[in-house]
């Protein structure tokens, strides 16, 4: 009987030294959104933040921390799903060696992972774009409250990266806070559109894959080059690739094992694996 790709899954997490590479489409189950993938915010009328944009800005600044606000209790709150789940319980049987995620939410941390490469940063910290000081976006989110006592906006959209669709009015009502050190503007830690991953980052990133045995990817398109070379490193190498996430993505012509499929559920059916080989 030929082995099914579920089966083949299987196989190659009992070898063990799998590297994860997680994106958007993990989350979605938690209520996150994603871009490109089956609940991409498709009715979104603003593009993303970009670097070039909130720093020069003062104005989209201020439209972002609007939108933010509102955003932040969604992503706060959001809990890790049976995906996330899966890949913790991975990790603690020794078959996972590591995770490189594409997502700010921390939803990894919270099921229980522990050796995870926040690629783009976490949304629950901010930092000062002059003094580089850095707080928990808790502590900011109660400040900006009390900044703002009377300000009521009601968001339309919730997006992937956190924030939400909000009509101007709204937003120029809304008092838009720097830091308490500097005075300098202060933005969430996470790599925008046109920025780039620091580069001790990246090289973490390769180390963790030049040890793999393989190379899983979970939720994402690879559309941007940020996540892609990771797997464009391990097909260099010889290193296997697999990719379960649902519609198509850039390495479905190199991936050695490739599911279109739901991921929550999926994953759920792998973890009756056997545990780290000897």
């Amino acid at each position: 009987m030929t082995a099914t790709p579920i089966d083949r899954l299987r196989d190659l997490l009992a070898d063990g030294g799998v590297v994860v590479l997680s994106g958007a489409g993990l989350s979605t189950e938690s209520g996150i959104p994603d871009y490109r993938g089956p609940s991409g915010a498709a009715l979104r009328r603003h593009a993303p933040m970009t670097y070039q944009a909130f720093r020069r800005d003062p104005r989209a600044r201020h439209r972002y921390w609007a939108r933010s606000h509102l955003g932040w209790p969604t992503m706060r709150d959001a809990q890790p799903n049976d995906g996330h789940r899966a890949v913790a319980a991975w990790e603690q049987a020794g078959l996972v060696t590591g995770v490189i995620t594409q997502n700010v939410d921390g939803l990894h941390q919270k099921a229980g992972s522990r050796a995870v490469v926040d690629l783009h940063g976490r949304l629950d910290r901010v930092a000062c774009l002059d003094c580089r000081m850095q707080v928990s976006r808790d502590a900011l989110h109660a400040r900006v409250a009390a900044a703002n006592p009377a300000w009521a906006a009601l968001p339309t959209i919730t997006n992937p990266d956190g924030d939400v669709e909000l009509p101007d009015d709204a937003i120029d009502s809304f008092t838009m806070l720097d830091c308490t050190s500097c005075g300098g503007a202060l933005k969430p830690d996470v790599v925008y559109f046109g920025e780039s991953v620091p580069a001790d980052r990246v090289e973490r990133c390769y180390a963790m894959v030049d040890q793999a045995r393989s190379v899983l990817v979970l939720g994402s398109s690879l559309t941007v080059y940020s996540g892609r070379r990771f797997v464009m490193r391990a097909q260099g190498s010889g290193i296997p690739v697999a990719v379960v996430n649902q519609g198509p993505t850039r390495a479905d012509d190199v991936a050695a094992i490739r599911v279109d499929a739901p991921l929550g559920v999926t994953l759920t059916a792998l973890t009756a694996t056997p545990t780290v080989p000897a």
